[in-house]
């Protein structure tokens, strides 16, 4: 275990971003099953229609014929939040929900990280929107759920239209999240490093510190990751993001195992 990460995670210093890796972990639904409903919903056969673009394509197809997302948004909620999925049986969420993270940024639009903190007994603010931050209370943790949240279908970023406004950096949350990240170090968590819009995240990130820094020493950030991939892990170092790996294979229990040891290390 890294000893910066360490002394960053006990000085409650860690900017903590979670994607979609965490909430695999509780078996909600593959971007390739949404994929497929997008397909369905089209009359396109599935295999063909992931032959015509990346998932960002094709969700800014569908929202330009549905004229929005439609019964998509009912569909995502859904099988998002079945009801059989028991979060509490989720060492990953309890160790979220528990740890010493007092701002936690996700991409996911599920609510499965404000439920566990509920379970445990967490008090926090869920900030999705400018009158959220106004309306925030105080000592509370904060959940800011940076590609919308299903209470506010507006602020859900799915298409690729929508996706390209996000990362242009100039919304309110854009302003906090500025704020946020000055003197913080920030752990990625449940993100994958083949994807080029994931990466790209990474890139404008760190360039909030380089715009925004004032002359600040830069900290150091982190991406866990369950696989080695030395090209990425390249990439990622130039924009000032050092990759932790593991040893075991299977990336839901890697991540637990990482999380257990950061937490009570």
């Amino acid at each position: 275990m890294n000893a910066q990460l360490i002394e960053d995670y006990k000085k409650g210093k860690i900017l903590l971003f979670v994607g979609a890796g965490v909430s695999a972990n509780l078996g909600l639904p593959t971007w390739g099953k949404l994929i497929n409903r997008l397909a369905s919903e089209l009359g396109y056969d599935p295999d063909v229609f992931k032959t015509y673009g990346d998932f960002l394509a094709l969700a800014e197809y569908y929202r330009i014929k549905k004229g929005g997302l439609g019964s998509l948004r009912s569909w995502m909620d859904r099988e998002w939040h079945d009801p059989r999925i028991d979060v509490s049986s989720s060492d990953i969420h309890k160790y979220i929900a528990t740890g010493i993270f007092p701002v936690i940024y996700t991409t996911n639009y599920d609510n499965w990280i404000e439920k566990s903190y509920e379970y445990h007994k967490v008090e926090y603010n869920k900030i999705v929107n400018v009158s959220d931050i106004s309306n925030c209370l105080p000592n509370r943790r904060e959940i800011v759920k940076f590609h919308g949240d299903f209470s506010n279908d507006s602020s859900i970023v799915l298409s690729e239209t929508s996706y390209y406004q996000r990362l242009q950096f100039e919304t309110p949350l854009d302003i906090k999240l500025r704020a946020d990240i000055l003197g913080k170090s920030v752990l990625f968590i449940g993100y994958s490093l083949q994807d080029i819009n994931t990466r790209y995240l990474f890139y404008k990130l760190s360039n909030l510190w380089d715009n925004y820094g004032s002359g600040l020493v830069k900290p150091q950030s982190y991406l866990f990751s369950s696989k080695s991939n030395p090209i990425q892990e390249t990439v990622l170092e130039q924009w000032g993001i050092q990759t932790i790996t593991s040893k075991i294979d299977e990336s839901g229990e890697a991540l637990r195992n990482f999380l257990h040891e950061l937490i009570n290390s």
